[in-house]
């Protein structure tokens, strides 16, 4: 006997739908075959199923199994065709009768018969929703995760007994209620509030415009001067996730398991910052079977380099085309996947391999040699990248010992906010976000000057020796300094705040 049950194979971040093809022959000597080039996961479901029918009560079939899983020509990973295998085996041996059309089954079974927190649900769950599939049978602990997912019934299933049951009337599993995703926003987290760090007034004003344009900062000082701190308190001023941005973020973290068991989407932008010892692989994504790295784990969020020059050379020339596109494209022999990464790289860094140079406290030890070795492990094309470069100098001791506090993250966001509204009302007929987002022809359409402000980027071109990467991203940076003042056009002052960053990186 035949039977066809639907589930979902997940291809980067996106899903295609698998047809589960489960034959039960008694004509022939037992055996279990799977065909429909699977991956080792999937074939070690053999055992997993086994021992799963058995310990629910239910009898294995002592036939001749094959199992299809269609298409055959995509290659298929992971446990999660577990499921939709053993309610095939029910159905194909007689156990079970049931009219199954238009539902999707996607999960790992346990040994027991119950199921496991399974990775991808939030893209199958998509799927779903696309191909106007009716329900979506997936594990209980999943199921908050795809109740974000409208106009699909969610089956929270906790083990392979309670949907026989279910299917057999006698136990109903009632469909997990949909969340809202307003009622799901959590307040924001950051290690450290702004009005903790003392000092550093012009730092924490690049932060803000970092955070408020989604523009790429650098901080270069000696140790100690509060870089990491800074950093650390990014995620305090980040401007709110819209839904459209939680969903591609979550589509990310579901596929590689990075959503804790029971809840749901995530609605705090990304914050990751990885050792210096990090590969390429590890950074960029990728490997046999690729998966997103970090900075598509930052997507829509902030990529943290501290150390910035003693990440390999190699690792960081790898960030070139990710941060002028926004995307990561992995190519193996089986295809290619494409992830998205549009996040705000911040990095920090030490003026030389000993902390101290041009320090008006302490001494610089390092030779001049040494110097220029440690400068040129970062390459100009990847400086030409950054928006804002910044000198943090060390905190004076009668700056450390006020007792009195500056202003608070919880302000700052507010001003944040206010300035992304406006970009996103500016940008509402385009696919942009924010004004990092704009490229050459963005930038003339949406960022017009006057002749004033004209003349005097003309003179910083020639002057500065600015590229023409830099001359556009001084503008857009401009742009949001005139957006922080609810200015409607760009004026002098904006332009001259933007050349101040990049005339430091000129130093």
């Amino acid at each position: 006997m035949l039977a066809k049950v639907l589930s979902g194979a997940n291809v980067g971040l996106e899903s295609i739908l698998v047809t589960v093809e489960v034959d039960v022959s008694s004509q022939s000597l037992p055996s279990f075959s799977i065909v429909g080039l699977p991956g080792k996961e999937v074939e070690e479901s053999k055992e997993r199923v086994r021992a799963a029918l058995k310990n629910s009560g239910a009898a294995f079939p002592d036939h001749r199994i094959i199992v299809n899983l269609a298409p055959a020509d995509l290659p298929k990973e992971g446990p999660a065709y577990d499921l939709p295998i053993a309610l095939g085996m029910l159905i194909a041996s007689g156990q079970l009768q049931v009219d199954i059309k238009n539902n999707i089954f996607y999960g790992e079974l346990s040994l027991d018969g119950s199921l496991t927190y399974t990775k991808g649900i939030l893209p199958i769950a998509l799927l779903a929703k696309s191909k106007k599939i009716k329900g979506l049978y997936i594990p209980e602990v999943n199921s908050q995760e795809a109740s974000i997912v409208t106009g699909v019934k969610i089956y929270p299933i906790k083990s392979l007994l309670s949907l026989f049951r279910h299917f057999t009337n006698s136990a109903k599993i009632r469909p997990f209620p949909p969340t809202a995703f307003k009622n799901i926003i959590k307040d924001r987290f950051a290690e450290f509030d702004l009005s903790d760090i003392k000092g550093q007034e012009q730092a924490k004003r690049a932060l803000e415009l970092s955070a408020a344009g989604g523009h790429n900062l650098s901080m270069t000082g000696v140790p100690g001067a509060g870089k990491t701190m800074l950093a650390r308190a990014l995620p305090g001023i980040l401007p709110d996730l819209t839904e459209h941005e939680a969903l591609e973020v979550t589509k990310i973290y579901s596929v590689t398991g990075n959503i804790p068991p029971g809840t749901s989407i995530i609605t705090t932008r990304p914050f990751r910052a990885p050792h210096h010892t990090t590969s390429r692989i590890g950074l960029i994504g990728g490997g046999s079977h690729p998966m997103p790295g970090e900075i598509s784990l930052s997507h829509r969020g902030v990529l943290f380099l501290d150390e910035f020059p003693e990440f390999p050379r190699h690792v960081l020339e790898a960030l070139r085309q990710p941060i002028e596109d926004g995307i990561v494209s992995i190519s193996r022999a089986q295809g290619t996947v494409t992830y998205p990464a549009k996040f705000v790289l911040i990095v920090a860094s030490n003026p030389c391999p000993c902390g101290y140079f041009g320090d008006p406290v302490k001494p610089c030890r390092c030779l001049p040699g040494a110097i220029d070795r440690y400068r040129k492990k970062v390459s100009g094309p990847i400086l030409d990248r950054i928006d804002i470069h910044l000198t943090v100098s060390s905190v004076r001791v009668d700056k450390l010992t006020d007792n009195q506090k500056g202003e608070n993250s919880k302000e700052v966001q507010k001003r944040v906010q206010k300035a992304r509204d406006i970009q996103s009302l500016r940008f509402q007929k385009t696919s942009l976000v924010c004004n990092a987002d704009m490229d050459s022809k963005s930038v003339k359409e949406f960022c017009p000057l006057d002749s004033e402000c004209s003349y005097l980027l003309k003179k910083a071109v020639t002057t500065l020796h600015l590229s023409a990467r830099s001359y556009y991203r001084t503008i857009k940076l401009a742009r949001t300094i005139a957006d922080m003042e609810a200015s409607q056009n760009i004026g002098m002052k904006h332009i001259a705040e933007a050349l101040q960053y990049r005339y430091k990186e000129q130093k």
